[in-house]
């Protein structure tokens, strides 16, 4: 059963007389516990069709249901609630908070839900833990390597117990060695807990080791496959 439900997609940007069709008439589903890497060449519409699902921008038309949400009609505070309780975002460029430490980052979406302090100190503390950075807990942004700070992150995505992860070329400003490390995490977080990690990518080892990728080509679905694995 589809947790996600994507119809007829279309997103149109224009600028004065100059049209830009990003997606043009997207239909996908997703189910619990997918491991999916959306790939396809820049300009083929995969970080805006991310995007979409993560609420973060508008369809021009069509429709995304999650659980039986009319997400693409939601507005206002309703939407950021939708975000909030739904979706964890892992952006290329960490987006962490600079003057906050990792588990402060952690922590910060916890605070917004409403959580104990209590409750969200050991939730953060497990979670960095669980990425290997259970002796960074106190460490800033800047005290840390790109491939600590992508994992907190993760850390902090998953703090909020959400549905599915956005990762949009989370490996992109990682080295080798710190993109294996940062999806072999996310692989074991995806298995254990059983949350739905949908990726934009153009990393062979995310295409790799994902269960399904969905090749995009100017703003359509080019290709749809699952891998066994």
């Amino acid at each position: 059963m589809n947790i996600i439900q994507v119809t007829n997609l279309i997103k149109t940007y224009e600028t004065g007389e100059i049209k830009v069709h990003a997606l043009g008439g997207i239909n996908l589903g997703f189910s619990q516990g997918e491991f999916t890497a959306i790939v396809g060449p820049s300009g083929s519409g995969k970080t805006t069709f991310l995007n979409m699902l993560g609420g973060l921008d508008k369809p021009t038309s069509g429709e995304i249901i999650v659980d039986g949400v009319p997400v693409s009609s939601l507005t206002g505070s309703k939407l950021v609630e939708y975000r909030l309780r739904n979706i964890g975002f892992v952006f290329q460029s960490y987006n962490l908070i600079p003057v906050l430490t990792a588990i402060e980052n952690v922590e910060f979406i916890m605070q917004l839900q409403g959580v104990s302090k209590a409750v969200r100190r050991k939730r953060a503390e497990e979670l960095l833990a669980s990425v290997g950075l259970g002796d960074r807990l106190h460490s800033r942004p800047a005290q840390l390597s790109g491939g600590q700070q992508q994992r907190v992150a993760v850390a902090r995505a998953l703090a909020s117990k959400p549905r599915f992860i956005l990762a949009d070329e989370p490996t992109a400003n990682l080295d080798s060695k710190s993109a294996q490390t940062l999806l072999e995490i996310m692989e074991r977080l995806n298995r254990e807990e059983n949350i739905t990690f949908l990726f934009s990518t153009h990393d062979s080892r995310v295409m790799n080791m994902a269960r399904r990728i969905v090749t995009m080509e100017d703003g359509i679905i080019a290709t749809d496959e699952n891998h066994a694995k």
